[in-house]
């Protein structure tokens, strides 16, 4: 019985010998962050570890917000956003002594949804939304019948992202006039999923998230056209689409979205391989998975970006505002 258990020890000693090196040869990269660009690095992910079999990367979602804390305190390589860095994110990096590249991997454009079986909303203005959705809303628009003349004297039920996501503060940025001011009284989701849900499944219902989502469940969701009442360039409500985001006539609504790569990670052989893979791949996945791709010229000033390694963030400089892609990836950030 003791030269049987001798033998079996002996066994497994020699598998766990044979297998420990091949386990020690895979290498990880850690992602968390936004949902709206997590599509996106998810496709890459698939792509990327079909043809390097000993890296996995592991994509998370934590909303943007929470993926920032978790990529200052040092726990990932690269955190997706969408929207760029604040202030308090970058003290919280340098704190901990977390340099960052910063960079664009495609457009997106925040749609505001309603329900199929809405027949009353075909537009809604900027004045609209923020009335609907502004801190001061809260507790008392509760109804259609108070957002505009003609619409139903019915509980309006509203559905967004969380606090920590990318695409609540860009949205009550430009819509309500700071970022995070918003009423509270609505139900709220980092898992855009959980949104599209939510609206398609009551008639009474509006809410907001990235395009992309919309353009995965538009069997399940109207769109709603935004009329930002500008008249700059003449196109009254405006619907997001490809188009409309990338010439800009979808506006307040269309935004940059991005990753961010730790400087201490992209000393790594495989986070090298991954984030270049990335941009020289990204036009046709991000086009796949529903996103707007950025140019050809904008990608690859995007890849010199990460191969002189310019650090901080240039994206969040407003005074920076009309002047294109291209031009502001060859910065050094802040």
């Amino acid at each position: 019985m003791k030269k049987m258990i001798l033998f079996i020890t002996g066994i497994a000693l020699g598998i766990s010998n044979f297998i420990s090196p091949v386990m020690a040869e895979t290498k990880l990269i850690k992602v968390d962050g936004s949902s709206t660009v997590f599509p996106i690095t998810e496709a890459v992910a698939e792509e990327f570890q079909k043809q390097h079999g000993s890296i996995k990367v592991m994509v998370g979602i934590s909303g943007t917000g929470g993926g920032f804390k978790r990529f200052c305190r040092g726990e990932t390589d690269i955190s997706d956003a969408s929207r760029p860095i604040k202030q308090k994110e970058k003290d919280a990096a340098r704190e901990n002594g977390i340099a960052y590249i910063e960079i664009p991997v495609a457009y997106d454009g925040l749609s505001v949804m309603v329900n199929p079986k809405n027949t009353w909303v075909d537009h809604l203005t900027v004045k609209e939304l923020k009335k609907i959705w502004e801190t001061a809303a809260q507790g008392v628009v509760t109804k259609w019948s108070q957002v505009r003349d003609g619409f139903p004297d019915q509980e309006i039920r509203l559905f967004g992202p969380g606090t920590d996501s990318g695409t609540f503060d860009y949205f009550t940025e430009v819509i309500c006039g700071a970022s995070g001011a918003s009423r509270g009284d609505y139900t709220a989701s980092e898992d855009d999923n959980v949104l599209v849900e939510g609206i398609a499944s009551d008639k009474l219902a509006l809410g907001y998230f990235g395009l992309a989502y919309y353009e995965q469940n538009k069997d399940k969701l109207k769109i709603v056209p935004i009329d930002d009442e500008n008249d700059v360039n003449g196109s009254g409500a405006v619907t997001p689409s490809l188009e409309t985001v990338m010439n800009s006539t979808y506006q307040p609504l269309a935004r940059p979205i991005f990753i961010y790569v730790s400087t201490a990670a992209a000393k790594k052989e495989e986070i090298q391989k991954f984030v270049e893979f990335y941009l020289e791949n990204a036009a046709g996945l991000v086009a796949e998975v529903g996103y707007i791709p950025l140019s050809n010229s904008a990608y690859k000033a995007a890849l010199e970006r990460f191969k002189r390694r310019l650090t901080g963030s240039v994206f969040g400089n407003k005074s920076l505002s009309g002047m294109d892609i291209d031009s502001i990836l060859s910065m050094q950030g802040k």
